[in-house]
């Protein structure tokens, strides 16, 4: 262990110090760090440390809360690791939500459900909540309230030159714009304020096919046609896994080719809107219930324990049913590697413009694609499904470009990436944050 010198006295790590393997672990095992120097801060002093000794050496800086959405390898420079900074204060008055850095979803859900509020979650507790709203946030209300990153009101942040700042659009609507949906490309968020949503239930759950009992394709075209009418007070995904016969899943999905349309409504007409999925066929399984929004966690049941996983995504200007079902029948059983499908509706609110860089506002669904493999082998797999889709492919998404960092096209529009790459050379000329989907054309 080495404490270097600083202003704090927080927690240093090199590699061989007691404790410096168990500090890089996260959720994604897949990827190997080794960073030269990791600091385990546990305040935005110890974070402005940090970047500062990065600062005087030139060295490249990470962020890992979670470990969920990581870049990919890494070696050498300097890691900030933020789960000791954990603290959630909710204003009922306000309807508002403080999160520092290493705070998840799970935490601020149980923080804000006391009050008859919710926050704009993603489908899984364990995910970081300020990592994941500063990729963008597609919470699982999101056709209803938009993106995560469009109901920010400030942000508290550590820059490339060591100096602690807060942020606000009418502040610093560069850097608040240039935050939001960019990552950790323009600085360390020690925290930020948040608008929570007055939904204390919703309606929710899966309804899932055998996909060996129910054409694929024809539960794809009736989810298409469905999403065609539905209102933005209900997000849905539609998913296709083949799942291994393993004691942690339900019985009835064990070693089945699983393929479900996931809901989540705040009204009170779901059992109405769901009729014509009914209509598809037989279940294996139908959890669609209204439900207290603290069991909103259970309508995806993300898995909870770290493991290996690579993916990528395309933001979709139309759903071809005809592309989707090969792209279905190339990450299906047959497929070498072991892989998850999802089709995320959007639309709705998260058309709507907001003073942020999340871009592909127009695009109408998301296919997500992931394996659970190495980057060779997933890519093997991916790549070619990913072309089927290609002729109304319109981006990717930061949130699910799951350690793709070294492809960085199509994460923003030109006219976004354009002003991104001028920003950059105004708040981070040296390029210390590049390890974070940062690299806007500046060089180190």
């Amino acid at each position: 262990m080495d404490l270097l010198k600083s202003s704090t006295d927080q927690l240093v790590l090199r590699p061989g110090d007691a404790g410096y393997e168990e500090e890089l672990s996260g959720f994604q095992t897949g990827f190997t760090l080794r960073p030269d120097v990791v600091f385990a801060a546990s305040s935005a002093r110890d974070v402005a440390a940090a970047v500062t000794y990065a600062a005087e050496r030139g060295l490249p800086v990470g962020v890992q809360a979670t470990g969920h959405g990581l870049p990919g390898d890494a070696d050498g420079g300097v890691l900030i690791t933020t789960k000791r900074m954990d603290g959630v204060v909710v204003d009922p008055e306000t309807r508002t939500v403080r999160v520092q850095a290493g705070v998840r979803w799970g935490q601020v859900v149980a923080a804000a459900v006391p009050h008859g509020l919710a926050p704009l979650n993603g489908s899984a507790p364990s995910v970081g909540a300020v990592s994941y709203t500063l990729s963008g946030g597609l919470g699982i209300l999101a056709r209803q309230f938009g993106y995560a990153a469009d109901h920010v009101r400030s942000l508290d942040v550590v820059t490339a030159d060591g100096r602690p700042r807060t942020v606000t659009r009418a502040d610093d609507p560069d850097l608040y714009g240039a935050l939001l949906g960019a990552g950790h490309a323009f600085g360390v968020v020690t925290e930020l304020e948040m608008d929570l949503v007055p939904v204390p239930r919703l309606y929710g759950g899966a309804l899932s096919f055998d996909g060996h009992a129910v054409d694929p394709a024809a539960v794809l075209r009736a989810y298409k046609k469905w999403t065609e009418s539905v209102p933005e007070e209900l997000t849905s995904s539609l998913s296709a896994v083949a799942c291994p016969d393993i004691p942690a899943l339900p019985p009835q999905l064990r070693g089945r080719y699983v393929v479900s349309v996931r809901i989540a409504h705040s009204g009170a007409d779901g059992e109405r809107l769901v009729a014509p999925l009914r209509e598809i066929g037989p279940a294996l399984e139908d959890s669609l219930r209204d439900m207290p929004y603290a069991d909103s966690h259970t309508i995806h049941r993300d898995p909870e324990f770290p493991h290996t996983y690579y993916g990528d995504s395309a933001v979709l200007d139309h759903l071809d049913v005809e592309a989707g079902a090969r792209v279905m029948a190339r990450t299906g059983p047959d497929a070498p590697s072991m892989c998850v499908l999802q089709i995320n509706h959007l639309g709705g609110a998260l058309a709507k413009q907001a003073p942020n860089c999340v871009p592909h506002r127009a695009g109408r669904y998301l296919l997500r694609l992931l394996t659970m493999d190495t980057r060779e082998a997933a890519r093997a797999v991916l790549d070619p499904a990913l072309a089927e889709v290609a002729s109304w492919r319109t981006g990717r998404a930061l949130n699910f470009a799951f350690g793709a960092g070294d492809r960085t096209e199509g994460l923003y529009d030109a006219g976004t990436h354009k002003r991104l790459a001028g920003l950059k050379m105004r708040y981070d000329p040296a390029n210390l944050f590049r390890r974070n989907y940062g690299d806007f054309g500046v060089t180190s």
